[in-house]
């Protein structure tokens, strides 16, 4: 975790609370967006991939119940409540509706930071025996094959290291660099090669992918729908 910056949504009314946990996480190696209602944080969402949302119930306009409903309807993105103390009922109703965790307030930084490392922990972890999808292909990473329409592909033990990353951080970009160390694969080319095939084993159309995408002079980035 602490080689990666991992960016953090901060909604809040409060100019005070967002401050304080911009600075704070900042210095804690968090990249650190905010803001003052759910309109704004809906914006942000709409061009910004987010690790984890830092969100408070009580706002004016959309409250942080509403808000987490509608955002997890549409993203896979841990979300954390901040609660008035002494409030279990509602506690528990942002649970109910797909909050991951709460904190109530008043509350130490340092409480609410092991919170979001023990989510995002929990959040990245890749359980084998599960079965995962990209598109209409069909994961089986015990197996290590791919099903794509009653297709069955095998992969090797570097395009199953690839995988368990890209799953675990779907979105985001990889260097050739970073497949490189992930997969045990030194040479450009031989990486290249790599992500064709599992493009073939993934994808209905690899030569025009939609999931397993370029990104010119970046790398490559594993989207799940």
């Amino acid at each position: 975790m602490e080689n990666k910056k991992l960016h953090i949504l901060v909604v809040d009314d409060d100019d005070r609370i967002r401050t304080l946990l911009k600075e704070y996480l900042n210095e804690n190696n968090f990249i650190v967006s905010t803001a003052d209602n759910a309109e704004d944080a809906k914006k942000k969402l709409s061009y910004l991939k987010f690790d984890t949302i830092i969100l408070d119930v009580m706002m004016p306009g959309q409250s942080g119940y509403e808000l987490t409903k509608e955002v997890k309807k549409r993203i896979k993105v841990p979300i954390i409540l901040l609660t008035a103390k002494g409030e279990v009922e509602n506690r528990i109703k942002g649970l109910e509706i797909g909050a991951d965790d709460y904190i109530g307030k008043p509350f130490e930084p340092k409480e609410l930071l092991l919170r979001i490392r023990n989510i995002i922990k929990n959040t990245n972890k890749i359980n084998l025996d599960t079965k995962y999808f990209v598109g209409q292909a069909k994961i089986d990473l015990n197996k290590m094959n791919v099903t794509l329409k009653n297709n069955l592909k095998k992969i090797n033990n570097s395009e199953k290291k690839v995988l368990i990353e890209m799953l675990a951080n779907p979105g985001k970009t990889y260097s050739r660099e970073e497949i490189g160390k992930i997969s045990g694969i030194t040479q450009e080319r031989s990486i290249d090669v790599m992500i064709t095939r599992l493009r073939q084993k993934l994808e209905i159309n690899p030569k025009n992918p939609k999931y397993l995408q370029t990104i010119r002079g970046s790398g490559y980035v594993l989207w799940i729908e």
